[in-house]
């Protein structure tokens, strides 16, 4: 294994080993925790208590943030006819159809989230294998394949701060909440608005304890364990 630089190292020496950390208290440390020259992502890492491979136990939603994600958020929508002018006029970056499909086939991928209207998923279909190993498919369970009366608040919301979180075949969720440079309380919000959000998206198949483990870390930085009675009790209060 590749030793760590002296910088998170240093970094490191923030985190007492014994013990697990309230939501503003990891939020606190990772902030002081910050040492790239970049605004770096705080990040949230929570282990759950499912079988990933249990098509009964799969967690999978999305959560708007209330003070969305700190960077802009490029939306590219598949649509034809007058859902074009829609989406265009909600302020999507990218609207079409074939043409979009024939620049991304041709490894065109300047975007971070996809829409599609029901009527292009046929087409859209066959860009599975590379949308969908990047997590930008288009899917009705994250909501991102809507009726085109719907593209106006699916793209508002993605510009402000709309995040998808899923499951991975660790049975990990990892989800961003936003920049370093946000002030604690705003971390704090977020951090509470996507906890709830994974609360709420708890499967029917979940037995037992289903939030297992939580840290908190920046994109560069060390994780903080976090104390799960105190996280949940947190997200529970702020999002009332």
């Amino acid at each position: 294994m590749a030793t760590r630089g002296k910088k998170y190292q240093e970094a490191s020496k923030l985190i007492d080993r014994a013990r697990a950390y309230s939501p503003e208290e990891a939020i606190e440390l990772a902030k002081e925790a910050v040492y790239a020259n970049f605004d770096e992502t705080v990040e949230l890492h929570l282990k759950m208590g499912v079988n990933p491979r249990s098509a009964d136990q799969q967690v999978r939603g999305v959560v708007l943030l209330p003070h969305g994600l700190g960077k802009k958020t490029r939306v590219l929508v598949f649509a034809q006819g007058e859902a074009i002018k829609l989406a265009e006029e909600a302020g999507a970056d990218y609207a079409g159809a074939d043409d979009l499909i024939k620049q991304i086939e041709d490894g065109w991928l300047e975007f971070d989230v996809s829409v599609a209207t029901p009527d292009m998923m046929p087409k859209v279909a066959k860009l599975g294998r590379i949308l969908g190993r990047r997590g930008l498919m288009p899917n009705p369970k994250s909501g991102t394949v809507v009726q085109p009366q719907d593209l106006p608040r699916v793209v508002d919301e993605a510009r402000k701060g709309r995040a998808e979180f899923r499951l991975d075949r660790t049975a990990i969720i990892h989800l961003p909440i936003g920049k370093a440079s946000f002030d604690k309380d705003k971390l704090l919000e977020n951090l509470a608005a996507a906890v709830e959000a994974i609360v709420r998206a708890k499967p029917s198949g979940a037995k037992g304890q289903y939030i297992r483990s939580a840290s908190l870390s920046t994109s560069m930085g060390p994780g903080f364990k976090l104390d799960i009675s105190s996280l949940l009790a947190t997200a529970s209060a702020l999002t009332r």
